[in-house]
């Protein structure tokens, strides 16, 4: 989140040392990152950073290109007119929000605050039948829960607490569980299953790990190569 209630699409709410560059072009030294608090910044500041030209490290297949921290709605519209564009059908949308106790009204809203104004996103775009939104934050999934109730929700977990625990802490069977990929055993996919809870684990990145994954069977599965879970869902 802006600084200007504008809602943007990145995984840590500074500037990532690793891949982001100061608007004067600048790379970011690693002990000076959490300076850069998007939170503290109007949106017009943010998109003056770089954050495509610098190749990530874990990443050496990356194409390095100009590239600036979106806003959702421009991600949104980007994809609902590339299909429209490719004659494809409407695609879904896992929208995670990046949400923690400490991090209230520092690096983010309040929750009630930050379902709002994503699910606000959501509804403009004419998306939110299609969404689901992903939290570790348990605060964030049931404030969505209490106020949309009809948008489904998944909790992330990265943990070894036990399931039951995540559970009582929740309140209620989300509709989605994602856990890390390595949580994963046959009891914990079976008792899913059982209660009809859809299982869409994280972050699984190499050929063996993804087929481990797939083994299961889930619903889904977040990966950085989406092109290599294709080649082993064909093969």
């Amino acid at each position: 989140m802006s600084a200007d209630q504008q809602v943007v699409v990145s995984h840590e709410p500074w500037f990532s040392a690793a891949i982001c560059r100061t608007p004067a072009g600048t790379p970011i030294p690693e002990a000076e990152q959490l300076q850069h608090n998007l939170f503290q910044l109007p949106y017009a500041e943010i998109a003056r950073y770089d954050c495509g030209l610098t190749q990530h490290p874990a990443f050496p297949e990356q194409l390095s290109m100009p590239a600036s921290k979106p806003l959702l709605r421009t991600v949104l519209h980007a994809c609902e007119q590339y299909c429209q564009q490719q004659g494809r059908g409407p695609v879904r949308y896992s929208i995670e929000i990046k949400s923690t106790p400490t991090g209230d009204l520092h690096w983010h809203p309040s929750p009630g605050r930050f379902v709002e104004l994503v699910v606000a996103e959501l509804q403009a775009a004419q998306v939110l039948n299609r969404a689901t939104l992903l939290c570790f934050d348990k605060r964030v999934l049931q404030q969505a829960r209490h106020v949309y109730p009809e948008l489904p929700v998944c909790l992330l977990v990265e943990d070894e607490q036990p399931l039951h625990r995540h559970l009582q802490e929740l309140g209620f069977l989300p509709d989605v569980y994602g856990p890390h990929f390595r949580l994963l055993t046959p009891d914990l996919v079976s008792w899913l299953r059982e209660r009809m809870v859809q299982l869409v684990p994280w972050t699984v990145n190499t050929p063996l790990d993804i087929s481990r994954v797939l083994a299961y069977n889930p619903t889904g599965l977040t990966t950085d190569y989406p092109e290599r879970v294709l080649g082993l869902i064909r093969a």
